[in-house]
């Protein structure tokens, strides 16, 4: 009878054998099995050099500590996505970033910081992105995330090149309000890998997981009946930059309060800024467009709701209007 106890060498050969095969089993074959059997999505496309430089800067900035990339099928993960996460959504991420190494996984087990898998949809600003990044309480007071100026660098205005991309931060939270923030590449192809993190059409319904809608007295409907809540329409895709209270940041995104542009009667404006975005004024970040992401009604919905809070007062925008501004403005484009 073999004595493993006394014989070292059998011992250790056994060991092997015995971590070799868990390993197999365990890990190899089922690794080999997805790397066969899954495939992206139809419409997902691979990450630019740029995104992928930024996937790398995710990965050494320690990113995955604080911030999950997953969407699970719970009630209370509604609010990340628009589906739960499949294992296709992970396929480009997950190529291997050299021959010995894989990309680490970037499904995280913590959320001391919102999930990020649909962040490119819920938050297209380039400008906020960076802001974010350079001090997060600028755009989120009670954040607890880490600043990361080491991104970016400090220039005279006589020093920025044409090419660079300037940080509209406030001047109250620089040092030296003279000197101009400028965003190093690192930055830009971190922001490049957040915006591209959205969840694509699966081109299949998954029963029972779609946002929840509400009613208020700024709501609108759907042809189909169903209320639109402008409210949560507006604090989905608007409050991260111009704030809950409307009131903006200066030196960063306008204010909605008392804005002329808002309480217009001639609304066309202001429901064109929303449909094709606006970059007409230095002081402040561009305006993403919003069109191919909100339809008629839903443009309507939050127009009405920010024409009639935080003091404003404006006439109603229907639906109706929001399509024949929009055919406008697509007949312009042709």
């Amino acid at each position: 009878m073999l004595n493993l106890s006394k014989n070292h060498a059998l011992l250790t050969f056994t060991a092997f054998i015995v971590f070799f095969g868990l390993s197999t089993v365990i890990a190899i074959f089922p690794a080999l099995d997805m790397q066969n059997s899954v495939q992206p999505l139809s419409k997902a496309v691979d990450l630019s050099p740029e995104e992928r430089a930024g996937l790398n800067i995710y990965i050494a900035e320690g990113c995955v500590a604080c911030h999950t990339q997953q969407v699970r099928n719970i009630e209370m993960d509604k609010v990340w996505g628009d589906r739960p996460s499949l294992a296709s959504d992970y396929y480009y991420s997950k190529k291997r970033m050299d021959v010995w190494r894989q990309s680490p996984s970037l499904l995280g087990s913590e959320r001391t910081g919102p999930d990020l898998t649909n962040v490119g949809k819920r938050q297209p600003s380039q400008d906020w992105h960076l802001i974010h990044l350079y001090n997060p309480r600028i755009v989120v007071e009670q954040s607890v995330m880490a600043p990361y100026p080491w991104l970016f660098e400090l220039k005279s205005p006589s020093e920025v090149e044409p090419t660079d991309v300037k940080v509209n931060v406030p001047k109250k939270f620089l040092k030296n309000a003279s000197l101009v923030v400028v965003a190093k590449d690192e930055a830009l192809n971190l922001v490049k890998y957040i915006q591209s993190l959205k969840q694509v059409d699966p081109s299949f319904a998954i029963p029972d997981f779609i946002p929840s809608s509400g009613t208020d007295a700024f709501a609108e409907t759907t042809p189909d009946g169903q209320a639109l809540d402008g409210k949560s329409l507006y604090i989905q895709n608007c409050a991260a930059c111009h704030q809950p209270s409307g009131e903006g940041l200066a030196g960063a995104f306008p204010t909605l309060k008392n804005s002329p542009i808002v309480i217009d009667e001639d609304y066309d404006f202001m429901v064109r800024i929303i449909i094709q975005g606006y970059d007409a004024r230095d002081e402040y970040g561009v305006m993403p467009p919003l069109g191919d992401q909100l339809n008629d009604s839903e443009i309507a919905a939050i127009v009405n709701y920010e024409r009639n809070s935080w003091g404003n007062e404006a006439a109603r925008v229907s639906t109706e209007d929001v399509k024949r501004i929009r055919d406008f403005v697509n007949a312009l484009n042709q």
